[in-house]
């Protein structure tokens, strides 16, 4: 089971500080999980400049130039945020009894486990 998902905040853990221009103590929410290769992209996080050939579409707009947009993190440089305290966190797993139309089933839920100093 996977313990960051699409949608959830994260906090970015590792890399230069921010007053470096870098990413580290950052927050963000992930677009995307890519679990092949163990990796997140966090929205606002880890810019990257792309340069586009120019083209022309169906309407004859010139497309192209140069872009930015959010390449991919590793999943252990970032932490999932604790709902309660906004700090980063360590995710833990519990097994949950859940009853649905008279049946139970075991389920594995995330959850947050107590964030004590920040990370």
């Amino acid at each position: 089971m996977a313990n960051i998902k699409k949608g959830d905040l994260v906090q970015v853990i590792t890399g230069r500080r921010q007053e470096k221009g870098g990413d580290r103590g950052k927050q963000g929410k992930v677009i995307q999980v890519l679990v092949e290769k163990n990796r997140v992209i966090v929205e606002g996080v880890n810019f990257v400049t792309k340069h586009v050939r120019v083209g022309q579409t169906q309407g004859g707009t010139k497309t192209g130039g140069i872009e930015q947009h959010e390449a991919p993190i590793h999943v252990s440089n970032v932490a999932l945020i604790d709902p309660e305290t906004k700090k980063p966190t360590r995710v833990g797993f519990r097994n949950t009894e859940v009853t649905k139309d008279g049946v139970t089933k075991t389920v594995r839920v995330r959850y947050a486990k107590k964030s004590g100093k920040d990370l």
